[in-house]
């Protein structure tokens, strides 16, 4: 027995447009930022642990921050060219700009706030894995924090790790999700 497709409609879900601007068909969901304490720490994390590679870095001297992007894109393929590579990198899907006003690494009481804690807001960016499991057994190796493991909770198959400044990254993958979702 199949599971019943859900009903994405806009008559089953208000405020939801029936039709698009024609405009925006070429719009691309491109990038989410975290603000972070200590870019070391953050790119440590997000190059070794998830397997993102560094797409570029804006430095901002006059008003004293940092911006890195970050993705799954193959950086061999970027352009040289300084203005083509700016045009590539926001071209990509799905990147991660973390910004860092500099001398918050210095300042041991520094922290953001992560939107997990009251008064509740952001919530978490989600990575898909090839197998939620084994990809949790390496980051509990790597030394990860987590904030659920894949069989804790209601929702089984999928796990929240935290990053360098807390924030929470959703682990899953293609194969488990289904059952926990569907």
């Amino acid at each position: 027995m199949s599971t019943p497709v859900v009903d994405v409609s806009p008559a089953s879900n208000p405020g939801l447009t029936d039709k698009p601007d024609e405009v925006t068909k070429s719009y691309i969901m491109q990038q989410a930022m975290y603000r972070i304490k200590d870019p070391k720490a953050s790119l440590d994390f997000y190059s070794r642990v998830l397997g993102m590679s560094l797409l570029e870095k804006y430095d901002f001297p006059d008003a004293k921050f940092t911006v890195y992007f970050l993705g799954y894109e193959d950086t061999e393929t970027a352009p040289k060219d300084k203005k083509e590579r700016v045009s590539w990198v926001f071209g990509c899907k799905g990147t991660l700009e973390l910004t860092h006003n500099w001398g918050t690494e210095s300042d041991p009481d520094f922290k953001y706030h992560t939107g997990n804690t009251d008064p509740r807001g952001y919530g978490h960016i989600g990575i898909t894995v090839d197998d939620v499991y084994k990809a949790c057994e390496r980051f509990e190796k790597l030394g990860v924090e987590f904030a659920k493991k894949p069989d804790a909770g209601r929702m089984k198959g999928l796990a929240f790790i935290k990053d360098p400044d807390g924030y929470w990254i959703e682990i899953f993958d293609r194969q488990h999700l289904p059952a926990t979702l569907a």
